[in-house]
């Protein structure tokens, strides 16, 4: 190969590279200014509210929440104490209990005043069968409370067991480890009530993260900021992401997921889709992208929504190593989603669901980590090479860095003018000087988890979810 053919491929990654990062940089301000827009609209919306009404109204549609637990013993009780003390007039609860090998049913059991019933399950969908049973308060303090006992099946197979008991018109499926602050379901509820030219099939909300934080009596008592670099990492990558991200794609009508964490679906189409795809890690992403590739297919005009109301708190890993496993199965669960509906991509037929959303999603996410890591790898045989121009790589690498620093300013400062959770002292100048750190306290670990998830994806043909060990939210 002569020196002029060097020249064309080392010129031609160049402007690759160039281009990829102007266009992502620009997407990124392009949705950072639709999601401000959104979200000073939804603010000032809602301002005029009486959610009373929803609360207190019997004609309220019915929602059942549907918790799945597995090994959940440190938080479980707190956490369904949490779940029960909604502000809402018709729901119910059910937790499904995974086949769980600690002590999380009998602290159920002892916790609630539960006895075994004999109940019938329409079974619509398939689950591994029952273990022990299911469970209904004797106290009539907790008549909204049920507990299915089940063999393990994983996460999506135990909320498939809670959409073939439920009655109700909606569900609401959230992490058991979560809390859920008692006005969630009246907010939850309200795009699905407000829906008039468009079907409502699923809404989102924004997840926050309870490390450090107060919680008495399944309630958010106090919010802190945690010590651990990681976690207070994560809250700025969780400010951004749902932020300045998820309420732009919400307006574009364009959201491929909704947190497993918490949302609300429509219980008819989760069902008619066939419900939780078992055999996937990122079954949360995977049910959104089907039920609306459905809807699409049927040609009927629906929507997915999503509310930036902090509604949820959720424990962040506070370890590298869990994190990291966290990070792999989600990177897995999205090429698993993308690859088992790539006839989506770029179709026509499927609109800007097609056309922008799934290219978008296949880009800069799917293949984000893997054109960061070629161009760590070229900018190696560069530097082999001496073929480096320094003032253009240090000057490329320096406006990235600044670009994400001032890009999480920005989510800090979206955050302080809208929902304001951390108040206290200091907290304020804390993350403002953690946004010139979280570039290398956590980015590097986000590509080394998604590369691993790659190799693991491709290479590793035994399907791991991965643990995550919890150390409990009532601990401050």
């Amino acid at each position: 190969m002569n020196t002029s053919t060097v020249d064309i491929i080392l010129h031609l990654f160049h402007y690759l590279f160039f281009t990829y990062a102007v266009a992502a940089i620009g997407s990124y301000i392009i949705l950072a200014i639709i999601s401000g827009k959104e979200t000073i609209e939804y603010l000032k919306k809602n301002s005029f509210v009486n959610y009373k009404d929803i609360l207190s109204s019997t004609m309220s549609p019915s929602i059942t929440i549907i918790a799945p637990a597995y090994n959940e013993s440190l938080n479980v009780v707190e956490n369904v104490r949490s779940l029960l003390s909604n502000h809402y007039v018709n729901y119910s609860v059910i937790i499904v209990n995974d086949g769980s090998k600690d002590d999380s049913l009998e602290k159920l059991i002892e916790a609630y005043d539960l006895e075994k019933i004999d109940y019938i399950i329409n079974e619509k969908l398939k689950t591994k069968p029952l273990r022990s049973g299911v469970y209904k308060s004797k106290n009539p303090a907790f008549e909204k409370l049920m507990v299915v006992d089940k063999e393990n099946g994983g996460k999506a197979d135990a909320l498939n067991m809670g959409l073939n008991i439920s009655t109700t018109e909606y569900v609401a499926c959230i992490d058991v480890d979560c809390l859920l602050l008692e006005d969630a379901l009246q907010k939850m509820i309200k795009p699905f009530l407000e829906a008039t030219d468009a079907k409502v099939i699923a809404t989102g909300g924004v997840i926050r993260i309870a490390n450090s934080c107060v919680i008495r009596g399944g309630k958010l008592i106090d919010v802190n900021l945690p010590k651990s670099l990681l976690v207070q990492s994560q809250i700025l990558e969780y400010l951004r992401a749902f932020l300045l991200g998820r309420m732009a794609w919400s307006r574009l009508n364009g959201l491929l997921v909704i947190s497993g964490a918490f949302g609300i679906f429509d219980k008819k189409i989760a069902i008619e889709v066939g419900g939780y795809d078992t055999e996937t890690v990122g079954e949360d992403m995977e049910i959104i992208v089907r039920m609306r590739r459905y809807m699409e297919e049927k040609g009927e005009k629906y929507k997915v929504s999503y509310i930036p109301d902090p509604l949820c708190w959720t424990e962040a890993p506070d370890s590298y190593k869990i994190f990291i496993s966290q990070r792999n199965r989600w990177t897995r669960g999205t090429i698993e989603t993308l690859k088992k509906h790539r006839k989506i991509g770029f179709n026509r037929k499927y609109g800007s669901f097609g056309l922008l959303s799934y290219p978008y999603w296949l880009i800069f996410e799917r293949l984000a980590p893997i054109i960061e890591l070629v161009g760590i790898l070229y900018f190696v045989v560069l530097v082999v090479l001496q073929q480096v121009r320094w003032e253009y790589a240090v000057s490329f690498f320096v406006l990235a860095y600044l670009f994400s620093v001032l890009f999480s300013i920005v989510a800090l400062y979206s955050e302080e003018l809208t929902f304001h959770q951390y108040k206290k002292k200091g907290n304020g100048y804390k993350l403002v000087l953690l946004t010139a750190l979280e570039p290398f306290v956590l980015h590097p670990f986000i590509l080394y988890a998604a590369i691993r998830g790659n190799i693991d994806y491709y290479f590793n043909k035994k399907k791991k979810w991965g643990v995550m060990q919890r150390k409990g939210l009532t601990s401050a």
